[in-house]
């Protein structure tokens, strides 16, 4: 018989987290003044995100045996959503502003966290599709920009056959990608 631990196993690792012990990466997220830096364990970071493994492979140790990683274009509240998320396995989008889950979405693909940027998108159809077209520019630019994000490309490809008025009447429109 076996029998899983993952919520305590989750549990422990987002206290680590927390605690920082024996760190050994400092991320620094966010743009000056608000630059915030996570303190995180490169072990975790290797086996959770190949992002994160390919990057600290190229890094070598301060004179304190510390990896330092700098992210500017990611904002500290998108970056600890995904730290926690690396570290614990879970995500809570309830609650959170559209524009922050669309934010998280960008900085996931980056990441190639691929679980997450498939959730992100399903989360983001079924619950925020007036945001989405509201914000119907700005979503068909990133969604042609990677095709891990094709689940949004078709929202919008179902949006442009439905409704070309929000195109056409758009005052980006001179300045949309020509997919779109």
């Amino acid at each position: 018989m076996s029998a899983k631990f993952f919520e305590k196993l989750s549990s422990n690792l987002n206290q680590l987290l927390k605690d920082s012990d024996e760190y050994n990466v400092i991320i620094e997220v966010g743009q000056a003044p608000n630059i915030h830096a996570f303190k995180v364990h490169s072990i975790i970071l290797n086996s959770r995100c190949s992002y994160f493994k390919d990057k600290l492979s190229t890094i070598t140790c301060n004179d304190i045996n510390v990896k330092i990683i700098k992210q500017a274009n990611i904002s500290t509240e998108v970056f600890e959503i995904i730290i926690k998320y690396i570290y614990g396995g879970t995500i809570s989008l309830e609650n959170i502003n559209e524009s922050v889950i669309f934010e998280l979405l960008i900085a996931t693909n980056e990441f190639g966290l691929e679980e997450l940027i498939k959730h992100i998108q399903l989360f983001l159809l079924e619950n925020n599709s007036s945001w989405l077209r509201l914000n119907f520019s700005r979503v068909c630019r990133t969604s042609l920009k990677d095709d891990n994000l094709k689940n949004l490309q078709q929202f919008c490809a179902n949006i442009i056959a439905k409704h070309p008025s929000i195109i056409f009447d758009s005052d980006e429109f001179l300045t949309l990608p020509e997919k779109c």
